[in-house]
């Protein structure tokens, strides 16, 4: 009985770690789908026109930015004008005639921000103008060196607070979702609920002028004395 007592002990304490290394390997695996990353983007932008990047945030996101113009010509660098605007127009970056720049911002509302950069005419001959944008977004836009010195942490405890704060990303996306897809569904009833109405409508309408044109038609032949 001893031993059998010892077997069901090691027998859940492998389920037990188990379950645990199957946990762990399920949030490494969200991590890289979950978390706003940071994404170098390379633009071309034409010599008259505007090209922006684009992306989706909730709200109390984090938003970092770099912009540099890549030339062969270091000497004679061409300008460009940069303005970063929020989901309701609203401008929270505007710049002309740069050649690099950082912009960061704390989202206040949910939506798509935007950044948009127009090569300055007079400045590159007409020929396009490339640009490297590095857009970061929550966890990607947190300077973990700054927070290491600050909080005197390193190693493992650096690594673990950074697993910290992508869990908790996950959990503000997971929660993010939710509320779209409850406002989603709020919309789709609303959508299917005016719908029906307005099928129930349209057949009373049909109904009413066919009736309508029955009552015409009979008194019309009896005018005419055909019925």
């Amino acid at each position: 009985m001893h031993t059998i007592g010892k077997l069901e002990s090691s027998m859940k304490m492998n389920a037990r770690m188990r379950c645990g290394l199957q946990t762990a390997l399920f949030i490494l695996l969200l991590i890289p789908v979950m978390i706003p990353v940071g994404e170098a983007i390379w633009l071309d932008v034409p010599p008259t026109g505007t090209k922006c990047v684009s992306e989706e945030i909730h709200s109390n996101v984090v938003v970092l930015g770099d912009y540099l113009i890549i030339s062969e010509d270091n000497s004679n660098l061409p300008t460009i004008s940069v303005k970063v605007t929020s989901p309701y127009g609203n401008n929270l970056y505007h710049m002309e005639n740069v050649t690099h720049g950082q912009f960061a911002f704390t989202t206040q509302e949910s939506g798509n921000y935007m950044a948009c950069f127009c090569a300055d005419s007079k400045s590159h001959g007409n020929q396009n103008v490339s640009i490297n944008v590095d857009w970061k977004t929550g966890i990607a836009a947190k300077d973990w060196d700054s927070i290491a010195k600050k909080e005197k942490i390193q190693g493992v405890e650096l690594e673990i607070r950074k697993l910290e704060g992508a869990v908790e990303a996950i959990h503000e996306n997971l929660l993010y979702l939710r509320d779209r897809e409850a406002e989603m569904r709020t919309v789709n009833e609303k959508t299917n609920s005016r719908v029906a109405w307005y099928s129930i409508m349209s057949l009373g309408i049909c109904i009413a002028v066919s009736g309508l044109q029955v009552v015409y038609l009979k008194q019309y032949f009896e005018k005419k004395k055909l019925i």
